[in-house]
């Protein structure tokens, strides 16, 4: 069953202007811009109470995601399908508002985005798909991450039909561990190959790689270490499954304001430099090259959150 993520805080970049000179930046480099996403909040999609406070979260989270798969019981299952929920999701499908992400789990194979797909369209009917339905997948098995790559070459091959825009990987670590038959653990070092390989496998592709849930909700000191260790892996955000765990989780992925100037004094030498006609510039006795202004680039992009 698909994850679907409510993101509000920022509009898409289809919907922004198009004269922005952080848009001509991106155009110029061939750069896509990824609102960020430091903390993926998991609602439970059974639990009306939770859904019902919502509301008063929204803007101090990046992402929201309301959990249609493990967030509901199996034995709250069939009541959560009931004929009153499946004329709520009809409803939700045939307005003009659609999600602005999916969380696709458990993703295996290319023959799983096929699946997808073919849902998809059934479910927009007349209406047509475009690339401003997001989707993230996940990686929850042994099998998914050794085809991570061919299933993420897939997606941007279906990315070409206007079907959805591939952003980034979620890594699943519970149904990993069970998937290879390690032991979880607090300090996460079974899963130490597999986030690596995420994290090199995502960026390669220029997607963002979204880290682990930590467990203990209660333990922010391990929520803080670890979101710093996964921060400087080169993980975009990571999973929350409690909302004490957000400020803790998008501190860790934000940077710090130095580094904040420091990029935008960068951009603005680079945009001076472009206004002159000027190639390749220096900038605080340093050559700035593509992969430089990029970094400085991602780094603005994530203080001006929450972007979700």
């Amino acid at each position: 069953m698909v994850r679907s993520s409510k993101e509000e805080n920022k509009p898409p970049i289809d919907s922004q202007p198009a004269s922005t000179p952080q848009q001509d930046i991106n155009e110029s480099l061939q750069r896509q811009y990824i609102r960020p996403r430091r903390a993926l909040l998991y609602c439970p999609g059974s639990d009306d109470r939770k859904i019902a406070k919502l509301s008063t979260i929204c803007g101090s989270v990046d992402t929201v995601v309301l959990d249609c798969e493990d967030g509901v019981a199996a034995n709250k299952k069939l009541s959560y399908l009931s004929p009153n929920r499946l004329l709520l999701v009809q409803v939700v499908l045939s307005g003009e508002k659609l999600p602005k992400t999916i969380l696709l789990p458990k993703v295996e194979t290319r023959e799983h985005l096929d699946s997808f797909a073919e849902k998809l369209v059934k479910a927009m009917g007349k209406r047509k798909t475009n690339k401003d339905l997001h989707l993230l997948t996940y990686v929850e098995s042994a099998k998914g991450l050794l085809n991570l790559r061919d299933v993420i070459q897939h997606a941007i091959e279906l990315s070409e039909f206007h079907l959805f825009s591939l952003e980034g990987i979620v890594f699943g670590s519970d149904d990993f561990c069970a998937s290879i038959g390690a032991t979880r653990t607090a300090g996460a070092s079974e899963t130490l190959l597999a986030r690596q390989q995420v994290v090199l496998t995502a960026k390669a592709f220029d997607l963002q790689a979204i880290d682990v849930v930590y467990i203990d909700f209660k333990d922010i000191e391990g929520l803080r270490a670890q979101s710093l260790e996964g921060a400087n892996m080169g993980f975009s955000g990571k999973q929350a499954i409690h909302p004490t765990q957000v400020p803790v989780i998008q501190e860790a992925f934000s940077p710090p304001p130095e580094r904040v100037e420091w990029a935008r004094r960068l951009v603005d030498e680079y945009k001076k430099s472009q206004s002159e006609g000027k190639g390749a510039f220096v900038f605080e006795g340093q050559m700035i090259d593509r992969p430089l202004l990029l970094q400085a680039l991602n780094i603005i992009d994530i203080a001006v959150g929450p972007g979700g």
